[in-house]
C-alpha cells in the first residue's frame, strides 16, 4: 500500500512540475525576480506565427542569422532600443549589446535575451510586452545578434554552422550614419520562414 501511495504522489508531483514541458512549452522567467513570465500579457498577434510557435517550444530564435529578416529587426531596434543602447548596440544610457559582455549573463541565450526584453530588468529597461509582439521581439533579437562585434566562440546563440561562417559586425568609421540592413523598406513578406 505504501509503495502505491508513494508512486501515486510521485506521479502527481511529476505531472504538476512538468505540465509546461508536457505541452512542449519552455518556461520563461523574469530576469530579476525569477517569476514565470505571463506571456498572455503580450500584444495580440492574431494567431502566433510559425517562428513564435517554434520559439515557445524550443527557446531558439528561428530568425537568427537570416539576412532577409534583418530589415524588419533593424526597424524595430531603431524605434524601440537605439535611444538607450545606441544605433549599433554600442551602449548609451543602457548597456552595450554588440559585444560578449552581458549585464545579465543569461542573455547569451535566445531564451535569456527574450526574457529580458519581454519582462524588463533593472534601471530603465522596462518590459516590452505592451509595445512589441513576441514575433517582433524575435526579429529584434536577430538584429541585435547581427550587430555582434565579438568572436564567434562567445556567440552561444549561433549554431556550429553559423559560427563557421560568422563575420563580426563592422561599425562604420566615425560611427556616422545609421546602420542599414537593406536599401528597401522592411517587408513582413520578405521574412517568411517555414518550420517543421
Amino acid at each position: 500500500m505504501r509503495k502505491k501511495v508513494l508512486l501515486g504522489t510521485t506521479l502527481v508531483v511529476g505531472l504538476m512540475i512538468g505540465v509546461g514541458a508536457s505541452f512542449g512549452q519552455v518556461v520563461f522567467r523574469h530576469t530579476i525576480t525569477g517569476e514565470e513570465l505571463q506571456l498572455a500579457k503580450a500584444l495580440d498577434e492574431s494567431g502566433e506565427t510559425p517562428a513564435v510557435k517554434h520559439f515557445m517550444r524550443s527557446g531558439n530564435n528561428p530568425y537568427m542569422g537570416l539576412p532577409q529578416c534583418f530589415p524588419k529587426g533593424e526597424e524595430l531596434y531603431l524605434t524601440a532600443c537605439s535611444a538607450c543602447h545606441g544605433h549599433y548596440g554600442e551602449g548609451k544610457l543602457g548597456p552595450g549589446l554588440n559585444d560578449s559582455y552581458w549585464t545579465y549573463p543569461k542573455n547569451v541565450t535566445d531564451k535569456g535575451l527574450f526574457e529580458t526584453i519581454f519582462g524588463g530588468a533593472r534601471g530603465q529597461m522596462g518590459p516590452q510586452y505592451g509595445v512589441l509582439t513576441v514575433d517582433e521581439m524575435l526579429l529584434l533579437m536577430a538584429w541585435i545578434r547581427h550587430l555582434y562585434t565579438g568572436d564567434a566562440v562567445d556567440a552561444e546563440w549561433l549554431t556550429e554552422e553559423q559560427k563557421a561562417s560568422f563575420t563580426p559586425f563592422k561599425i562604420p568609421k566615425g560611427g556616422g550614419g545609421m546602420p542599414t540592413a537593406a536599401a528597401a523598406p522592411a517587408s513582413d513578406a520578405a521574412c517568411e520562414i517555414s518550420l517543421p
